[in-house]
């Protein structure tokens, strides 16, 4: 299949390439920026003599003449307006940004300060939450990624949140990322001198990802009421660490606890459930698309404890991406994703 990719620039854009260059079913038929034309290496050069294609205009009518599959990799409020330009088009469509994540176009609009798509376009978009979704990406012609931190987080209270067994009020996340999370593009936040030796919170109960994760839970247990979750950078570049804190509503052990994790993913190939005792760090998945999880309950208070760690370049934007597009058409979801963690 021809794959085309829109802001190939940044640093998910990036990952796409390094994804998609070895994938035994898609070809990277073309890559697109705003930007001039010039070619990638100048703003990559690892890729000198492995890829050295040239950028190209953005122009979806010839995109969607010539290519199979299209990934958005551009900013909110850029990439909902290329998905309304393809989406007469005889091509499947995978938004990275957070354009189509949205059902109402009014959080949209409260929590990522651009106009929303239209809401036919929004309905038409599935929502690519690979394991939990599976069934409709499969029919999906239109996708909405996930972002990283929901990612995480949800993979992470998928089981409980479902199963009913947590108190719907009162869900604390705890979120930290590497500084890749926060793009290329410099900010004062982001520069080395302000994070290095550093940890900092950041965007405090006013971060976009909120109603992402609460529009999710809500799909699996309608009463869950609004979450707390706070978002930290430290100075790491890539990674995602959840810690998530819920409260049981009936008598359960951590070994009951993880014998439901298990069930629910006993057939997906990237969520790595830990032993009891046993819980993940970042640098376990780093350049994967592996999602782990550990977890534990506090007979004390009745709390439970869940710790979930990601590489948010890769199960966090590129890599769920490709993987999603395996299962929009039929491939085995592994396909070109079957990276060993690097380590140390």
């Amino acid at each position: 299949m021809k794959v085309a990719v829109i802001g190939t620039t940044g640093y998910g854009g990036g990952e796409l390439i390094r994804v998609l260059h070895n994938h035994p079913f898609f070809q990277i038929h073309s890559i697109h920026s705003t930007r001039d034309e010039m070619p990638i290496t100048e703003e990559f050069p690892h890729l000198e003599s492995i890829f050295e294609d040239s950028l190209k205009p953005v122009n979806p009518d010839i995109i969607g003449e010539e290519a199979d599959l299209v990934f958005l990799a551009t900013p909110s409020g850029v990439s909902g307006k290329l998905a309304e330009a393809f989406i007469e088009k005889d091509i499947q469509v995978i938004d990275l940004s957070g354009d189509l994540r949205m059902k109402e176009p009014s959080e949209y609009e409260k929590w990522y300060k651009h106009d929303s798509v239209q809401k036919q376009t929004l309905s038409k978009a599935v929502y690519g939450l690979s394991e939990w979704n599976k069934e409709s990406i499969q029919k999906a012609k239109l996708l909405a990624n996930p972002g990283c931190y929901p990612t995480a987080t949800l993979l992470g209270l998928g089981p409980v949140a479902s199963a009913g067994i947590i108190d719907p009020k009162g869900i604390i996340i705890d979120g930290k990322s590497g500084v890749s999370g926060a793009g290329k593009s410099l900010t004062k936040t982001s520069a080395f001198a302000e994070m290095n030796d550093n940890f900092r919170i950041y965007k405090v109960n006013q971060h976009q990802h909120i109603p992402e994760i609460e529009q999710q839970l809500k799909f699996w247990d309608e009463s869950i009421q609004p979450v707390t979750f706070s978002t930290h950078l430290i100075p790491i570049t890539r990674g995602i660490m959840i810690t998530a804190y819920v409260q049981l509503n009936q008598d359960m052990n951590t070994a009951e606890l993880l014998e439901l994790y298990h069930e629910n993913y006993r057939n997906q190939p990237f969520v790595r459930i830990r032993k009891q005792g046993q819980f993940p760090s970042v640098k376990e998945v780093a350049g994967s698309n592996f999602c782990d999880i550990g977890i534990d309950l506090d007979q004390r208070t009745g709390r439970l404890t869940i710790v979930s760690v990601i590489d948010n370049l890769m199960k966090g934007a590129a890599g769920q991406a490709v993987q999603n597009a395996n299962i929009m058409n039929g491939l085995d979801e592994k396909a070109g994703l079957n990276f060993i963690p690097i380590y140390p």
